[in-house]
């Protein structure tokens, strides 16, 4: 049986795996979502905290994947959320009004107005006015603007497939097909929700 760490080494042994956004559970490597269940089970031991396991996961994933500095947008100095404008416009391949562009990006108008507006100043969306209110904007993408998506989508596509290069392919399929029924659910959710609003 090997001889357990001393606790000064336990400690220095963790708090290296937790920064490394992972925490170790004896020969075990798990990631830093496993460490919080294990931290409220130690505080709250009647709590069912199964949720966690998925919602926090799920969240801590999107953070890493918005930091990542290396992905090819970025690099062209584009946020996810930039970005989502200009393929929104070009997947449509027609004009679309900003609150068509809020849904399709799932982001508040006024993200949207200020996403939009930096995009118009790099020369990459143009607007026109409607021609019976002029109040109402028709966005699309200029020739730069599609040349642009054009040229970044495959390098995108292929370093997203680069991230999950970990997963074998059935892993990936049933991945997708579970996030998408999640989805599903909670689009179905927030229409109900919308609804009862009205």
């Amino acid at each position: 049986m090997p001889a357990e760490d001393a606790p000064g080494e336990r400690a220095d042994k963790a708090g290296a795996a937790e920064r490394n956004g992972r925490a170790v559970e004896g020969d075990v490597e798990r990631d830093v979502v496993a460490r919080v269940l294990g931290q409220w089970r130690e505080v709250l031991p009647d709590l069912d905290t199964e949720p966690i396991g998925v919602v926090g996961r799920l969240t801590r994933c999107a953070a890493l994947l918005r930091q990542a500095s290396d992905a090819p947008l970025v690099r062209e100095g584009f946020s996810r959320p930039e970005f989502d404008i200009l393929s929104a416009l070009r997947r449509e391949d027609r004009e679309l009004t900003p609150g068509r562009l809020a849904r399709e990006t799932y982001a508040s108008g006024t993200a949207v107005t200020k996403r939009v507006r930096t995009l118009e100043e790099r020369g990459l969306i143009e607007r026109r006015a409607d021609a019976r209110d002029r109040r109402v904007a028709h966005l699309s993408l200029t020739a730069s603007g599609r040349e642009l998506v054009d040229r970044i989508m495959p390098e995108q596509v292929a370093y997203e497939r680069s991230l999950l290069a970990g997963l074998g392919e059935e892993q990936r399929d049933g991945l997708a097909r579970m996030l998408g029924e999640l989805l599903r659910l909670l689009e179905g959710r927030e229409q109900a929700g919308a609804g009862a609003r009205h």
